[in-house]
């Protein structure tokens, strides 16, 4: 019997890094990752020793922009499996560059899902395909609408909310019209190890490592702590994805995922600070670190997902948080100097 082959976009980033380290150790199956040329590659450094000996894992050269090299890099994967992960996933980032944002994150997800469309319509393949949208797409929440369930209405709060939305919508779309088998998230913060630093934990964890090595001085900068959030670890995130696909996946479905632990952003930052070797840090606001306006209020509603695939989060909140402030320490160590944000 042939070995499942899946396709991740966006492999070079926390989550499908992550992923590819998930199905690595708990599948047989052949894994192509799509990277841009310029992506960066110190989230995937440790999978290079394999992809070099292309042992099960095999990177691809595309971009979200450029359908001729989406098509290509499907016509090298014939995939079973879909994870589409990439996108411009920064919300602070979107108020600076909305356009690009939509572009990538609307029509980016677009070209790809035509592409597979293409392929299906030649009966070569018809894989099922994990649209990831975003929690960010609900937006401003009123408090007596939380915890947030699947068909709450959208309200967003970013350039990067709308073009979620689009996503979410595209993914929906293709599944009801053409019978694809495209399965929709929105996952709530999620957070852990090679977290990106312009979102708010990691550059607290970042911040603290800098200030314990002695190399920046004792003060956190900080947005907005009075947001409240879910938070679950990368980990259970992308075990979640795998459940996702492989527990009989419903063409068109869209599901709300997450943690079970809520807290403000200031809990979360005062936690970290009490783990911190250095105990004498300060709090000081950051004006260019508030966005315009906020999604305040992140709590999921999962009884949909965890009914239909039986996925529960295991790892606990203050291990996210140790290991997350683990990792910039180590990056600290390694001598990785960093654009202080």
């Amino acid at each position: 019997m042939n070995k499942k082959r899946t396709l991740i976009t966006g492999i070079t980033g926390m989550v499908g890094s992550h992923l590819a380290d998930y199905l690595l150790e708990s599948t047989d199956w052949e894994i192509y990752g799509i990277c841009r040329w310029r992506s960066p590659l110190d989230n995937v450094e440790h999978l290079l020793p394999r992809a070099n000996k292309k042992d099960r894992l095999h990177f691809l050269y595309a971009d979200l922009n450029d359908y001729i090299s989406l098509s290509k890099s499907i016509e090298s994967s014939r995939p079973d499996f879909v994870f589409h992960l990439a996108a411009q996933s920064y919300p602070r980032t979107s108020f600076d560059a909305p356009i690009d944002t939509l572009n990538t994150n609307i029509l980016g997800t677009a070209r790809l899902l035509e592409a597979l469309k293409n392929f299906k319509d030649r009966k070569e393949i018809d894989p099922v395909i994990h649209v990831c949208s975003s929690s960010e797409v609900f937006g401003r929440v009123p408090k007596e609408k939380i915890p947030i369930g699947e068909e709450e209405n959208f309200h967003p709060a970013s350039p990067y909310a709308i073009s979620k939305i689009g996503t979410d919508v595209l993914g929906r779309y293709y599944g009801e019209a053409y019978g694809m088998k495209t399965v929709i998230t929105r996952m709530f913060t999620h957070t852990g190890p090679r977290r990106g630093d312009v979102f708010a934990e990691s550059t607290f964890a970042k911040q603290i490592a800098l200030i314990e090595a002695g190399l920046l001085a004792p003060v956190v900068k900080v947005g907005n702590l009075n947001s409240l959030r879910t938070f679950a670890d990368v980990r259970d995130a992308v075990r979640a994805y795998y459940m996702l696909v492989t527990t009989n996946p419903v063409a068109g479905a869209y599901y709300n995922i997450g943690g079970t632990y809520s807290c403000t952003v200031g809990e979360m930052l005062n936690y970290l600070l009490s783990i911190s070797r250095e105990k004498k840090i300060e709090v000081e606001i950051d004006a260019e670190r508030l966005r315009p306006i906020d999604a305040d209020l992140q709590v999921p509603d999962t009884k949909k997902f965890q009914a239909h695939t039986g996925w529960k989060p295991e790892i606990s909140f203050e291990k996210t948080m140790q290991d997350l402030l683990d990792y910039w320490r180590g990056r600290v160590e390694k001598g990785k100097y960093f654009l202080q944000r």
